[in-house]
């Protein structure tokens, strides 16, 4: 059971959930907008997907020294002085006059929001019991799923009307509002408790010589780095390049992809505990469920312009296999290194969507001026990102240690 009784466990999640809610939609709302942004700013591929990336590019860079400030300084504090650093990033874009312009501001909303996730699951590392952080989990992707939900047809219905620069000065606003919500409710960070004094100085040497960390961090960079790069960047440009939608009809499928993928969540949180009962841990559940993923994926590169919306949808849907990971790294290590454990986790997963997409933009300009269609520039970028995946899932089957719950 939770360390924290029922209520304020219960108000603890929901203030983490808000924010992250607002960190979701700042990382997807580009798949939306790419078709604004391409024509106001001459955008070429290769640019959409750096743009994109360098939301990524600044949360990555900063997961090492935000494992070791929430080890010591707690999820509270931690989460409160990068989310002002997120409000500022949003003013910023709002402001962008340039390309350049835009791309530092999302890289400053990337280092902003880039403790959303692991600030609370390092706090429900200590604060609940192993089944409970599996639901806990799996109930925070979903309120980022409804946050990219948000970021499609709303955002694509808002723009016309008050254009897309308001927009993220009202997510600068909000986001202020989060940080006073978490100010509000979330308890403050009690010492660590004496079998790992010091633990903070130790570094990140324990979590990179761990034999499961780097049995899960090339299932991390290219499985789930390539989910969230698709569902926050290339799901739009195919719905709309390969499959000929216009761009109210590309925002109509990302909002189905998202609202997928929230109900896909929903659900893992409700069966998770009675799955672990049951035997069915969560590598056992990768093991038996990335393949659907991968092969989906392999249907969608034959397919071309008749996978539409619901092939991307099932695509992610079978990627929701991978983010059991997040917790079982985790489980994997004492709650004293939990913070940097999963930080370390996380900067494999953001450092692989950097590269998965501006790596696919590349692809895709690069195939372009090879000769290639456009469609089949599209079809053969996901398809170098599939042979990526299977071979880090191959490596997953092969280093076969499991991890074993800490107290």
């Amino acid at each position: 059971m939770s360390l924290l009784s029922r209520r304020t466990a219960v108000l603890v999640f929901f203030a983490f959930a808000f924010a992250y809610f607002f960190s979701a939609l700042v990382r997807a709302i580009t798949a939306t907008l790419a078709p604004t942004l391409t024509a106001e700013f001459a955008l070429q591929a290769r640019d959409l997907g750096l743009l994109a990336g360098g939301y990524f590019l600044g949360f990555a860079a900063m997961q090492l020294p935000l494992g070791t400030w929430l080890d010591r300084h707690g999820p509270k504090k931690v989460i409160l002085g990068f989310l002002s650093v997120a409000v500022l990033g949003c003013a910023a874009f709002a402001m962008a006059s340039s390309f350049w312009g835009l791309l530092a501001a999302r890289v400053l909303c990337g280092v902003g929001v880039c403790a959303c996730l692991m600030a609370p699951l390092t706090g429900y590392r200590r604060w609940f019991s192993p089944a409970n952080q599996l639901r806990a989990n799996s109930w925070m992707l979903m309120s980022g799923s409804l946050g990219m939900l948000a970021s499609t047809l709303p955002v694509q219905w808002l723009q016309p009307v008050v254009g897309w620069r308001p927009l993220f000065w009202g997510l600068a606003v909000l986001i202020a509002l989060a940080m006073a919500l978490i100010a509000w409710q979330v308890p403050a960070w009690s010492r660590s408790p004496p079998a790992a004094a010091g633990a903070p100085r130790a570094g990140y040497a324990q979590v990179w010589r761990n034999p499961y960390f780097r049995r899960m961090a090339p299932l991390a960079f290219f499985n789930y780095g390539g989910l969230v790069a698709i569902q926050t960047l290339w799901a739009g440009p195919w719905l709309v390049k390969v499959v000929g939608y216009n761009a109210l009809q590309a925002a109509t499928g990302l909002f189905w992809i998202n609202l997928s993928m929230l109900f896909t969540f929903w659900g893992w949180g409700l069966v998770t505990p009675a799955l672990l009962r049951a035997g069915w841990g969560a590598n056992r559940l990768m093991l038996w469920g990335v393949p659907s993923s991968l092969l989906v994926l392999a249907m969608i590169c034959i397919a071309g312009p008749a996978a539409t919306t619901w092939a991307w949808a099932l695509f992610c849907m079978c990627c929701s296999f991978i983010a059991l990971s997040q917790p079982a790294v985790a489980l994997a290590f004492a709650p004293a290194l939990a913070g940097r454990a999963l930080s370390a986790y996380n900067l494999a997963i953001f450092s692989g969507v950097f590269v998965v997409q501006w790596g696919i933009g590349l692809l895709i300009d690069g195939f372009g001026a090879a000769g290639l269609s456009t469609v089949d520039s599209f079809r053969a970028a996901m398809a170098v990102f599939l042979c990526c995946s299977v071979l880090a899932y191959a490596w997953f089957v092969w280093a076969k240690t499991d991890n074993e719950t800490s107290p």
